[in-house]
């Protein structure tokens, strides 16, 4: 008898949570993980913007907060808005960390592969993502293996022969070209969030060759193939991959990559019970653990 073959653990569609803030509900975000074994959470900049301090109060609490590396990243950006997004986007990743692994905020360690993929150094029993676009920022969590998520405005001008020729297998390409012209940009932005999350989820970033892979142009299905460049899908990939898109923060669409390892999804996420204690103590020691109260 042949056993029944175990649904990938992202199978189930999970929506993006609103986060208000580090003081939100983080309840749904862990109901999520436990039941789904992936959570993708939504916020925006001005949910983590610094309480009205002194300037110097403020970059104290940054720092401890940011860590050595990305304060270092932080003070390198010139144009203030993109300083406020970047600092927005690593608070909220690592508040939503927190809430499940269950440290303070200021004792997740982020770390970055060399294509600029976020990782939590020394533990692997959560894997993350971060997208942001405007002012609008989201993070993807998985216990059951990797996870990618992308987010763009859903109305955004993508269209054009050379971002085609670019970004596009030659079948979706020509799949692009009939539909209605007004149709086209929506259709284009639906595939690129799908690329940039696949691509993140495996590591590679813009690396990745967007003509070598695709999905369908109709991707906005609960569950979408990844397709070879002939449109057709790639055998296997649906064994362990899930990928869908769906619409977020009202005119924008994000794309979902989660791939289940094979091994289910970690049933206790707790740095606690993950780590031992000499790697808790390296974690707890991180730079500006030490200015919890600041701010």
């Amino acid at each position: 008898m042949t056993a029944a073959r175990r649904q990938p653990a992202g199978r189930t569609f999970v929506r993006p949570v609103r986060i208000t803030g580090p003081e939100g509900d983080w309840n749904r975000l862990r109901t999520d993980l436990a039941g789904h074994a992936h959570a993708v959470v939504h916020s925006r900049t001005e949910d983590w913007a610094p309480a009205a301090q002194p300037q110097r109060t403020q970059d104290a609490f940054l720092r401890a907060r940011l860590g050595r590396r990305d304060w270092e990243r932080y003070r390198s950006l010139r144009v203030p808005a993109v300083r406020e997004r970047f600092a927005a986007s690593r608070l909220l990743l690592k508040a939503a960390v927190a809430a499940v692994i269950q440290v303070a905020p200021q004792d997740v360690e982020l770390a970055y592969t060399p294509a600029g993929r976020p990782y939590l150094p020394g533990y692997d029993a959560v894997q993350i993502s971060l997208s942001h676009t405007g002012s609008l920022l989201l993070v993807g969590l998985a216990t059951c293996g990797v996870i990618g998520v992308d987010a763009e405005r859903s109305d955004r001008p993508l269209y054009g022969p050379g971002l085609c020729r670019q970004s596009c297998t030659p079948h979706e390409a020509g799949a692009v070209e009939a539909l209605p012209r007004r149709e086209r940009d929506a259709a284009l932005v639906r595939l690129w969030t799908l690329k940039e999350a696949y691509s993140k989820a495996i590591g590679l970033g813009l690396g990745a060759g967007f003509t070598e892979f695709g999905f369908p142009v109709d991707a906005a299905a609960a569950h979408v193939p990844l397709c070879l460049p002939d449109g057709t899908p790639a055998a296997g990939f649906d064994r362990a991959w899930t990928f869908r898109t769906c619409p977020v923060d009202g005119g924008h669409t994000a794309g979902i990559a989660v791939a289940d390892a094979g091994f289910g999804p970690a049933r206790d996420v707790a740095a606690s019970m993950a780590l031992d204690e000499a790697v808790l103590d390296a974690v707890s020691e991180t730079p500006g653990a030490a200015q919890e109260s600041v701010g």
